[in-house]
């Protein structure tokens, strides 16, 4: 179909495309998270981080062969997880990886207030060739993330130290995820209001 008509029947059709760059995104993002939920499910949270470790390594080279990059928050979270998962097996003990979400969302949060304290807003280097904000505008989503951010991190703390492993495995994957989209969507408005337009 090239020219978005059915000749069956002469009525217009809508041609449907994937964007599969955005589609690699966000299985470099989600499916690690997906597996980890499913193996840990059957195998337990030691057996469940083994295949988080493999799955996010699988994640970040197709990221790289398929989008010639790795994203930078991705590719550190990434590191954090074959570090702190390669404790957790080494070790035997779930400590490591339950408070790798805390170390990782202290880690951003702290990056993007010290840029702040610099009159940086390093967020701007992260997503610049996505949007086009003013300085202003940059300046208060970065403080909104950076929040955000420290709020993901003792939300974590709260799951990790009052509930099960299963139930703290299920909340990455059904409750931080949906919470971190969410908060994203609440931007729109900052995003509209702060944009750059060419002069």
């Amino acid at each position: 179909m090239t020219n978005g008509r059915d000749e069956g029947n002469g009525e217009a059709t809508e041609e449907v495309s994937i964007d599969w760059r955005q589609f690699v995104k966000f299985v470099v993002e989600l499916g690690p998270l997906v597996i980890f939920f499913v193996v840990n499910s059957q195998a337990g949270i030691l057996i469940g981080t083994a295949w988080f470790m493999v799955a996010t390594a699988v994640a970040l080279a197709t990221s790289k062969l398929v989008l010639g990059k790795v994203p930078i928050m991705p590719l550190i979270s990434g590191v954090f997880i074959l570090g702190f998962g390669g404790l957790t097996v080494w070790l035997q003990d779930s400590f490591f990886i339950k408070i790798k979400p805390t170390i990782v969302n202290l880690m951003f949060s702290s990056i993007l207030f010290a840029g702040l304290f610099f009159r940086q807003s390093l967020l701007k280097y992260v997503l610049g060739e996505a949007i086009s904000l003013s300085d202003e505008g940059w300046r208060i989503l970065t403080i909104r993330w950076a929040l955000f951010f420290l709020f993901l991190a003792g939300l974590n703390e709260v799951i990790w130290r009052n509930f099960s492993e299963d139930f703290w495995v299920s909340f990455k994957l059904w409750g931080l995820m949906p919470l971190t989209m969410i908060f994203a969507m609440s931007q729109v408005g900052l995003l509209q209001r702060y944009e750059k337009t060419e002069s």
